[in-house]
């Protein structure tokens, strides 16, 4: 009964190639599939028939309106909603949708981030139908995945670019492969995000306006348990939890997302989802999808779902891995064959990976820069700033062997005997998992793991696309018109030379320890630690002519991303500011005010009969203490915070924030926390972490 409701329910919510044929007729899917294939023009007469097969099917399945769904520089979605309503004269209504609403929209591009694209009085701004991305229905509204761009062109979303660095990894890429004898429709990439997040009970939630503002506490002292018993890993999920996550995918799947694993993480209250890998744009849709639903979802439970990446300290962040590869016409092209040192076409491939990380490893780590992610990377829990590339035991015996010109040994998978007759023997890859490492392979894929779990993807996939395309164009410029032996030869050395050239990005160690931060300092590997630290190389010489030649961001676009990446970092740091200003002086304060002043009043009525309170007497001159430094704290967050918001310059006020203020954050956490451990439970304003990460 379970699997006729899946495979009924499954996609049921998408405009997919099966009702495509089902609605349209066979001349004009053929052209709808064309434009989504080949990237041909779309006809307008097309686009109407599309767009009128698209409402019939959207009002059958209870929608009402359209909108164009799409994905501002704010790193979330966005989308304005139209009814298919139409008067006509004699009172009556039509339900209509034509092509050209379906193919553009125009909303307010001057509310947007924009980093100086579109001044404020220039309000037009452009969404474009992306055929390649399926229309779906949420909340009965019929949604157009589309690109968001200005009145002259220029990207005001984050998935124009990727879509045009798919373009430009697809055209460097055929020709590689060409050079290997192969002409491949399609070479497209594949992209399965592991999706981290905390649940927490709705109602703790709402008292908490850290959480309810910035997404995480800035306040909290350390659980009297954390994660050290390791118990929560993969441990018997809660039944409330498992309800949330059956209608998760319940409602995932009718999207024809293909949501596959679910299990609860290291920290308490922490949770993964991970999807079946899809094509690179379709793969962050769905997962820009993922995260709104988890939010929505939760509150049908009764909770509240925190996608930050540090939600809680002195427990795991949540990160979301993106799990990468290149595949032309299925074929996966980093799946390494029997024997991979025999697999010319796979080294080459990765060497082409290997330098693409390392030449631009300033970018990726920029790409996943944030405030949130700060808290995280580099903290023991995920990976450290530092770039760099792990193979495994295998591929960097391959990779060594190759460089010094010597025949490398080959593995073959091991079977370990388990010692128990009734156990089936385990058979064992030939290479281990480090999970230290940023950028490790994993056997057919590589697995960024610096990603935070509430970005969109577009921002590092652009960037490895991109880089990527680079390298496959090195290649086939160098041995375009070679054949034969003289092929395979300069094929291979360019694979010795590249993964020389580039050796210094390969580390197979811990990447936690403090030993592997001085030698990737020797090797010259770039260690950005902070978000500010990563900004400049936005709009570098280097990189302007980097993604221009290959037409992925123009000098404006990336101006713009640069001034929109540095403004969101100080806004959101100066909410967090507001936010423990407030706390302090309206929730925090009282409390202790309160709480000290009924232990005064104890002390001085048992004075009046005689009883000495020495611990009483202690603790009221602790609290006092206490008190006094909350105040002197919250006074100076205030003031070097409102210094910071007068810097104009955007690189430099993100610095300001860095240097001054988040000391200041500190500071003042440490004194409210302090308090919390010596005030009655009766009295604290705000649920604590005991509260919060072990509930029942």
């Amino acid at each position: 009964m379970a699997k006729d409701k899946v495979t009924q329910e499954y996609g049921s919510l998408l405009f997919t190639d099966a009702v495509m044929q089902e609605r349209l007729p066979k001349p004009t899917y053929k052209e709808l599939r064309q434009v989504i294939d080949d990237g041909a023009p779309l006809d307008l007469d097309i686009a109407n028939e599309v767009a009128h097969a698209m409402k019939e099917w959207a009002l059958e399945k209870g929608a009402t309106h359209f909108a164009h769904w799409f994905q501002p520089l704010t790193g979330i979605t966005s989308e304005k909603h139209d009814s298919f309503l139409t008067p006509i004269d004699d009172g009556t209504i039509l339900m209509s949708f034509s092509g050209k609403e379906l193919v553009q929209g125009e909303p307010d591009a001057s509310s947007f981030p924009n980093g100086g694209l579109r001044a404020t009085f220039e309000a037009r701004g452009y969404t474009a139908w992306d055929p390649t991305s399926p229309v779906f229905i949420k909340d009965e509204v019929l949604c157009i995945p589309t690109a968001f761009i200005s009145y002259n062109g220029d990207a005001l979303d984050k998935k124009t670019p990727l879509l045009r660095s798919q373009v430009a990894l697809e055209t460097q890429a055929k020709r590689v492969l060409k050079l290997f004898g192969r002409e491949p429709k399609r070479v497209v990439t594949t992209i399965g995000p592991e999706q981290e997040y905390f649940l927490i009970k709705e109602e703790d939630y709402e008292k908490r306006p850290d959480l309810i503002y910035c997404g995480r506490t800035l306040f909290g002292c350390e659980p009297v348990k954390g994660q050290e018993l390791e118990e929560h890993y993969f441990g018997a999920i809660r039944p409330t939890v498992n309800d949330f996550m059956k209608e998760v995918d319940d409602e995932l799947w009718k999207l024809g997302i293909p949501v596959k694993t679910k299990h609860n993480e290291v920290a308490p209250c922490q949770h993964e989802l991970a999807p079946i890998f899809e094509q690179g744009s379709t793969a962050i849709d769905d997962n820009l999808l993922t995260m709104e639903k988890l939010k929505l979802l939760a509150t049908h439970h009764g909770l509240a779902c925190l996608e930050h990446e540090k939600p809680f300290e002195y427990v795991n962040g949540s990160g979301k891995h993106n799990n990468w590869s290149i595949a032309a016409d299925g074929k996966n092209l980093l799946e390494p064959g029997a024997v991979p040192s025999e697999n010319l076409q796979f080294l080459v491939f990765l060497a082409a990976l290997v330098a693409a990380v390392d030449e631009h490893a300033d970018l990726l780590r920029m790409s996943v820069a944030s405030a949130g992610n700060d808290h995280r990377l580099g903290a023991n829990e995920a990976p450290p700033a530092i770039i760099s590339v792990f193979l495994g035991d295998e591929l960097h015996e391959i990779v060594e062997a190759l460089i010094n010109k010597e025949e490398p040994e080959v593995h073959e998978a091991e079977r370990m005997d388990l010692g128990v007759p009734a156990l089936p023997d385990v058979l064992r890859d030939t290479t281990d998992r480090n999970r230290t490492s940023p950028f490790a392979f994993t056997g057919n894929k590589f697995e960024f793991r610096m990603c935070g779990s509430q970005q969109n993807l577009s921002d590092p996939n652009v960037v490895l696309n991109t880089a990527m395309a680079e390298q496959c164009d090195r290649f086939a410029t160098k041995l375009e018109g070679k054949t034969g032996d003289e092929f395979t030869n300069l094929a291979l050395r360019w694979v010795r030379h590249t993964l020389r050239d580039h050796h210094r990005v390969i580390f197979e160690g811990n990447g936690y320890s403090a030993e592997w931060e001085e030698e990737a300092e020797r090797r010259g590997l770039p260690n950005l630690k902070s978000t500010p630290d990563t900004l400049s190389c936005i709009t570098s010489p280097e990189t302007v002519a980097f993604y221009g030649k290959y037409h992925v961001l123009n000098e404006a676009e990336l101006h713009a991303r640069y001034v929109s990446k540095a403004e969101q970092y100080a806004k959101l740091i100066n909410i967090e500011a507001n936010t423990m200003i407030y706390m302090a002086r309206h929730l925090y304060l009282p409390a202790l005010f309160e709480y000290s002043g009924d232990l005064a009043s104890s002390v001085a009525t048992k004075a009046e009969i005689g009883i000495e309170s020495p611990v009483e007497k202690e603790l009221v001159r602790t609290l006092t203490d206490g008190i006094s430094a909350i105040h002197e704290a919250t006074a100076d967050l205030e003031a070097n915070n409102t210094a910071a918001r007068g810097v104009e310059d955007p690189l430099e006020q993100c610095f300001s924030y860095k240097d001054n203020v988040l000391p200041s954050m500190d500071h003042l956490r440490e004194c409210v926390d302090a308090m919390e451990k010596v005030c009655g439970e009766d009295y604290w304003p705000v649920p604590t972490y005991n509260q919060m990460l072990f509930w029942v």
